[in-house]
């Protein structure tokens, strides 16, 4: 049986998804949402619901007043920076950071129609962005640093008032104060690395970036999503919102955050089966389980092995593809029809 996209290139196979002048091949064993979706919610809505709680949590965090640290009039000479806009405003963070990566797992899913590859992809985001929220404004309520343009948040009109043991009396706006005490870390940048890191190590497994085959290119991929991210946190010391240690401390924070979280649903990236999450392999072993009677010696067989556990990435003439463009179990059933 011929495949109806021999000939063409993976990036012409990919478009060919949006303008319909090619039909793929359905492959019968795929998980997909309307397939397994419904049954993979069920055994994570304990997870969705810990999701929810954290949502409820940073509420919390974000309403409360944060500690309020003594500032005397010496302090006060590196607090002076003027007051300014973000140059990247809250409400860009979430779609550069959630959405973004949210529609490169979209895509992917639309490649090779995994629902487990797309669900742990979501959740494990999500979870990234939402501990790192958790952890950024515990720290802030807690540490209460003032930011570098703290003198004109405290005083608008330029008249300093201090109490008698030498703590300012701030007159100014009480939304600005209280935002005031709310430098270290930046949520900014933490939110930034633990969205755009959770993406690089997606990508850096996708395309199989440690295959020990030197394309230097595919690091410019993995590498994009944190340039992006080392802007935003350079962005918050230039605006004068951060000093460079609420920065540094923040990305820091995001990107461990986002390891952490991404290596509970998928290998390391430099594993062979860095790919895929670990629920697609245990559901393939467990269909070759199901079928532990079938002849070992099958075709049919020893080509679904061979879709799992090989580890050379296969090639379409010039072009490099991590993961082939059929799935086994379809191979398998062309092999046994020959």
């Amino acid at each position: 049986m011929a495949s109806a996209s021999q000939g063409f290139s993976p990036f012409q196979r990919f478009w060919a998804l949006f303008q319909g002048g090619m039909r793929l091949p359905v492959d019968p064993s795929a998980h997909t949402i309307k397939s397994h979706g419904a049954a993979l919610a069920r055994n994570h809505v304990r997870d969705w619901l810990i999701l929810l709680l954290l949502i409820v949590i940073e509420v919390v965090l974000f309403v409360i007043k944060p500690f309020y640290r003594f500032v005397g009039r010496d302090m006060m000479e590196d607090l002076k920076y003027p007051m300014k806009e973000n140059t990247v405003p809250v409400w860009a963070v979430p779609l550069y950071a959630v959405l973004l990566p949210m529609a490169v797992f979209l895509l992917f899913y639309m490649r090779r129609r995994d629902v487990y590859d797309l669900h742990h992809s979501v959740l494990g985001l999500l979870f990234a962005a939402l501990i790192t929220g958790v952890l950024t404004d515990a720290i802030k309520n807690a540490v209460g640093r003032p930011r570098p343009d703290f003198f004109w948040r405290c005083f608008p009109d330029g008249v300093e008032n201090y109490d008698k043991w030498g703590d300012v009396v701030c007159h100014g706006k009480e939304s600005d104060i209280k935002e005031g005490h709310k430098s270290f870390p930046s949520g900014h940048t933490s939110w930034s690395f633990a969205g755009l890191g959770f993406l690089s190590l997606y990508l850096s497994g996708k395309i199989k970036a440690f295959d020990q085959k030197g394309h230097i290119a595919k690091l410019c991929i993995v590498f994009l999503p944190l340039l992006t991210a080392c802007m935003v946190g350079i962005s918050r010391v230039d605006d004068y919102w951060h000093h460079w240690q609420d920065v540094f401390a923040g990305g820091l924070l995001g990107l461990v955050v986002a390891t952490f979280c991404y290596m509970q649903f998928f290998p390391a990236p430099y594993s062979n089966e860095g790919w895929g999450p670990y629920a697609y392999f245990r559901a393939m072993e467990e269909s070759r389980g199901n079928n532990g009677n079938t002849d070992r010696e099958s075709p049919v067989v020893q080509a679904m092995e061979e879709g799992v556990t090989n580890q050379e990435p296969r090639r379409n003439g010039d072009t490099f593809t991590p993961y082939p463009f059929r799935s086994p179990t379809l191979e398998a059933m062309e092999m046994e029809h020959k």
